[in-house]
């Protein structure tokens, strides 16, 4: 490598010379550089071939390379250092998931603007020898006002005080009568009163957060029924948390969770915490990024990527809905958060929380082993009573042809919504319809991208990928029979579920919310509002009306297709499909008004409806744990999955038979494929699966390691390696 500007750093020598950079990129690992004044943790920019890039300081470099072939570093920027612990988990996260450590290096320094120095802040001020002839309009003496009575302050700020435009504000400058002046830094977040006192906890509640707040490390199970009141009880631990001088995090697993989420917070603290999620600006991310290395940010509630910040003084990590398989990274990186935030308290000996009212089957086992504590809530708060569900036998209670809607369902909706009630009707079905088909020659309509049909959207007149989010309209005749207007809708989404609804309730006050007719939490937050206010009267949905919204007039629930995510030999098929039910089913009846939840189905008695009906969780995950041990499942064996693609199909099935040839074998180890995945074209790649089964005592890493060491995988063909899959496509 004599003509490389930089170095790959190996193990380190007895006589270390340099330093070892990890670069946020998907290389094999450090590279060497020389240089003066910088240490471990301290961000970089370094030279890379032509251009420069921006690094941190791993560690010492290997002294394995002359001093003189060693590029040095250029620069070393005016931000905190990574700190320590936030370098072991980059590393651990790496090792773990066999991802390369720089990539998820750039998943903990994502904000590359945060790195610069931060921009000082214009003001004006009142000049101190203003000139005497410059023309005053009415306009200008209000700007003047303003700051006579005040201190300085920023165009818009100024501007929208004195009820004026920008331009006034810069003429009254180039006149001579404002000056110019810089303004330090604002915080940029205001700071959670631990001290605050909260609101009356019930005997359990109380009990369930003292013994959290005695937690000074290890991983607990905070285990209620929805509407048990588990936030509050969380929410002690924050405030010890921040009385102890400690940042906390709270990880949600979508951020349509986070508008009542945050409103409570800002009641119980006085403030709002830092947020972190994928629909703030880049200024937004930038500002937060730098509060939270700075310390400034002391609680943050994020989505799974707002572990990897760069938390210096971390006490804390709670993970609510601890379940939920939104908790799962498909892409670039595949981790599950819910495991690494685990990890990540426990090489911090911070305590770590993991909340939910149906708890994974991985963590309940974790529990039974001793490695995990557990509080329960039994109850709900205030005493309100959970739903009564029952069953509806769609074998037996049809709906009408071209219907979805039962007559016993119908019924139910119509008592509610003249009981002056409101009522949910509940579908995880996005669309119009999951399947247009011509009706002449049977052709269905497919994404030309991926293994997957397009998904009518009637109200903005597409046809949608949910995958590849390919889109087309619908098209005048067939494609391959040339028929016109001889397609047909086959089964509903929740559009066409609407559609049912107004011609059942046209004077009813209705509102759809799914992920694509609403956008980002503000929306959503607004759209809750409207319902908590009892401006909607029926409310269709998707799994996003599914969980942590609170309802005070919303007694009954509807599951139109309580079957939907049983089918496909999922793993975890019936495990999701019982917490998403739970969690629908419990948005009825939170208040005084008591709720019932009817579940439309075409086998009551699946363990799954069983368990909803009889509300026998318990019995449900004895099943399911049974079954899982019989065969040797996680949580009692290991999973990977190996993914190959490729645009090159030939290329493809050459790569996955020779890597087959060398798979692993031995006692407790099975390898199956190489198999077309489910999902066999994806975004325009081709792809080919192989399943890595091992006990539970073997390190699937350790094997995947050794045989991915066997043979070179062509350029053409990419690897996806998936520790702990959940999705099987």
């Amino acid at each position: 490598m004599a003509d490389s500007p930089a170095i790959p750093s190996q193990t380190p020598s007895q006589t270390p010379l340099g330093h070892a950079v990890l670069l946020p990129l998907p290389l094999a690992g450090c590279y060497d550089y020389s240089g003066e004044d910088v240490a471990p943790g301290d961000f970089v920019i370094v030279p890379l071939g032509n251009r420069e890039q921006v690094g941190v300081v791993w560690g010492p470099g290997t002294g394995e390379i002359a001093a003189g072939r060693l590029k040095s570093v250029i620069d070393r920027l005016d931000v905190p250092a990574l700190p320590e612990i936030c370098r072991r988990f980059v590393d651990r996260v790496a090792a773990y998931t066999l991802a390369p450590p720089g990539a998820v290096l750039r998943m903990a320094m994502s904000v590359s603007a945060a790195l610069e120095p931060p921009r000082e802040m214009q003001a004006w001020r009142l000049a101190p020898a203003p000139p005497a002839t410059a023309k005053l309009t009415e306009a200008r003496k209000r700007v003047l006002t303003v700051l006579a009575e005040g201190p300085p302050r920023p165009t818009s700020e100024l501007a929208r005080e004195a009820g004026v435009g920008g331009g006034v504000v810069k003429a009254l400058a180039q006149a001579g009568l404002l000056e110019a002046v810089s303004l330090p830094q604002r915080a940029p977040f205001a700071l959670p009163d631990g001290n605050r006192p909260g609101p009356q906890l019930s005997p359990d509640q109380r009990k369930a957060a003292d013994a959290l707040v005695a937690r000074e490390s290890g991983v607990t199970l905070l285990d209620g029924v929805t509407g048990s009141g588990k936030t509050e009880v969380y929410f002690e631990a924050v405030a010890a948390a921040l009385r102890s001088g400690k940042q906390a995090l709270v990880l949600l697993p979508e951020i349509a969770l986070t508008g009542q989420w945050l409103e409570r917070f800002e009641q119980r603290f006085g403030a709002r915490p830092a947020e972190w999620h994928s629909d703030l600006t880049s200024v937004e991310r930038r500002t937060t990024w730098r509060a939270i290395i700075n310390g400034q940010a002391r609680v943050v509630v994020g989505a799974r990527s707002a572990l990897f910040l760069p938390y210096p003084e971390l006490g804390l990590i709670i993970v609510d809905e601890e379940h939920e398989s939104a908790y799962k990274q498909e892409d670039g990186v595949t981790y599950q958060a819910r495991d690494m935030a685990v990890l990540r308290g426990h090489l911090a000996n911070i305590p770590v929380v993991l909340v939910s009212a149906t708890p994974s089957l991985e963590t309940l086992q974790n529990v039974a082993a001793g490695r995990y504590a557990s509080l329960h809530l039994p109850d709900r708060h205030a005493g309100a009573a959970l739903p009564m569900v029952s069953a509806i036998d769609l074998r037996r209670d049809r709906p009408a042809r071209q219907r979805w809607l039962s007559p016993r369902l119908v019924s139910a909706l119509e008592q509610t919504l003249a009981a002056g009630e409101q009522a949910l009707l509940f579908l995880n079905r996005r669309g119009y319809a999951p399947l247009t088909l011509c009706r002449a020659c049977g052709h269905r309509l497919n994404c030309p991208n991926c293994t997957a049909w397009l998904v009518e959207h009637r109200l903005t007149r597409r046809l949608q990928c949910h995958h590849c989010g390919y889109q087309a309209r619908l098209p005048d005749a067939c494609p391959q029979c040339e028929a016109a207007g001889s397609f047909a809708a086959c089964g509903p989404g929740v559009e066409r579920l609407a559609e049912e609804a107004l011609s059942l309730f046209p004077a009813s006050r209705m509102a759809t919310l799914t992920s694509d007719t609403l956008g980002g939490p503000r929306a959503v937050s607004e759209m809750i509002e409207r319902i908590a206010n009892h401006e909607v009267d029926l409310l269709i949905g998707t799994q996003i009306v599914a969980k942590g919204h609170h309802f005070p007039m919303l007694t009954l629930v509807g599951v139109v297709d309580a079957d939907l995510g049983l089918a496909g030999g999922d793993l975890r098929a019936a495990e999701r499909t019982y917490q998403l039910l739970h969690q629908v089913a419990g948005r009825a009846g939170r208040a005084e008004r008591p709720g019932q939840v009817l579940l439309q189905t075409y086998d009551p008695d699946h363990p799954v409806m069983r368990a909803m009906v009889c509300d026998d969780r318990d019995g449900l995950i004895a099943h399911e744990l049974a079954e899982r041990r019989a065969h040797g499942m996680p949580p009692f064996g290991r999973l990977a999955a190996l993914i190959l693609s490729s645009h090159d199909q030939e290329r493809l099935d050459q790569t996955a038979r020779s890597l087959a040839r060398v798979a692993p074998s031995g006692p407790g180890i099975t390898v199956l494929g190489p198999a077309p995945a489910p999902m066999a074209l994806l975004r325009g790649r081709h792809r080919r699966r192989f399943l890595l089964k091992c006990r539970r005592d073997i390190s699937p890493q350790a094997l995947i390691r050794e045989w991915l060491g066997k043979m070179k995988l062509p350029g053409t063909v990419r690897l996806q390696i998936d520790i702990d899959p959940y999705s099987f496509l």
